[in-house]
């Protein structure tokens, strides 16, 4: 349970998920074209950037709670 409230708590997670009701709404009204996937490449990416950084965070707390134990 810890592992998901890490991710439903972060912001980051948060502010990288919401830019995909505009990207779902620029895909289903406007031309399909490069830039159509060049846009959810960057949201991927962003999302993927969120993902580590929070994975990234927890790897660190926890190394920093076994020094503090030795």
């Amino acid at each position: 349970m810890d592992a998901v409230r890490k991710f439903l708590l972060s912001p980051g997670i948060w502010s990288s998920l919401f830019p995909v009701i505009g990207i779902a709404r620029a895909t289903k009204g406007g031309s399909r074209d490069w830039r159509v996937v060049l846009m959810w490449v960057s949201w991927g990416i962003s999302v993927a950037l969120a993902v580590g950084t929070v994975l990234e965070k927890s790897r660190q707390a926890e190394l920093d709670e076994l020094e503090e134990r030795y």
